[in-house]
């Protein structure tokens, strides 16, 4: 074999390898892309499984692992039902995990801590869609305890339900512009009787 043939042979290797490194990066870009559509999966997976850790601060006794958490998330992914699109095989995945998730922490509840379980798993959910913000949740959980108004116009209503109304005629929900229950107080005191 002489040097030419060596060349022509290291030449030829060499457009080889440069043509499987652009294929290569090709479906690196490829696998990213459809990575990339079942990320709500995964945002699903991560607010469920802080939902479960944080009931230990509920009931010590709650304390579930990781491990036990993938167990679930893999039956989901397994068990699923498949579909031709892939926003319908998300859907079906995030379906399936809330469920699972749910019915199996769930099972192992106090009676009156699944209530709270239920909320956890609502409102994070909820927040994480988009659809409610943590002040909303705030509200809701405190409502007016944040006020100091001394006013009570109504014999028949309690202070602290009272409270409660004014912070609600000033909460903007989801962080729109008007003020959904902004008549509330004006509207009952016209209409007391």
């Amino acid at each position: 074999m002489t040097i030419i043939d060596v060349l022509s042979t290291i030449k030829t290797k060499s457009k080889e390898v440069n043509e499987k490194l652009v294929e290569a990066k090709e479906k690196k870009i490829e696998i990213d892309q459809k990575r990339e559509l079942f990320r709500p999966v995964a945002a699903r997976g991560s607010v469920l499984y802080f939902c479960v850790v944080e009931m230990t601060l509920v009931n010590w006794m709650y304390n579930t692992s990781l491990y036990q958490f993938l167990g679930l998330f893999d039956y989901a992914i397994d068990f699923s039902p498949k579909a031709q699109l892939v926003k319908d095989r998300v859907h079906n995945i995030i379906q399936w995990l809330t469920r699972r998730v749910y019915r199996y922490i769930n099972r192992g509840l106090f009676e009156c801590d699944k209530v709270t379980f239920k909320l956890m798993m609502a409102t994070k959910i909820l927040i994480k869609d988009g659809k409610l913000t943590s002040s909303d949740v705030g509200i809701f959980l405190k409502s007016g305890s944040g006020i100091d108004d001394r006013t009570r116009p109504f014999g028949w209503m309690d202070q602290k339900v009272w409270l409660n109304l004014k912070a609600l005629s000033k909460h903007r929900f989801n962080n729109e512009h008007n003020v959904f229950f902004k008549e509330l107080p004006d509207r009952i005191g016209r209409n007391e009787a």
